[in-house]
């Protein structure tokens, strides 16, 4: 006896690859630049940090470094996720927990 279902479906196509994974479709408008700048101002702050050579209560100093790496590093994490394909791997849902 023939078969007598046939497929009915196509395979599906996979979508062209981007360079790198990059994409901006999540980070539009001026989002994307601001998130530029936080990351290059915390660099710079980590830079200006790193220059202070002597200081006499330096309590303030440490914690200073500690949050500006911290800003550095976070806002490098969001322009990673937000424009590659991590956003769509891991789903939005999950993005927004993080």
């Amino acid at each position: 006896m023939d078969n007598v279902y046939n497929e009915t479906t196509e395979p599906q196509a996979k979508p062209p690859r981007r360079p790198l994974g990059c994409t901006l479709r999540h980070l539009r408008g001026w989002r994307l630049p601001t998130k530029a700048l936080q990351a290059i101002l915390s660099l710079l702050a980590v830079i200006c940090e790193e220059i202070v050579e002597d200081c006499i209560k330096c309590g303030g100093l440490y914690f200073f470094e500690f949050t500006s790496c911290s800003a550095f590093l976070l806002s490098l994490l969001i322009l990673c996720v937000y424009c590659t394909d991590v956003y769509e791997t891991f789903g939005e849902d999950k993005v927004q927990t993080v």
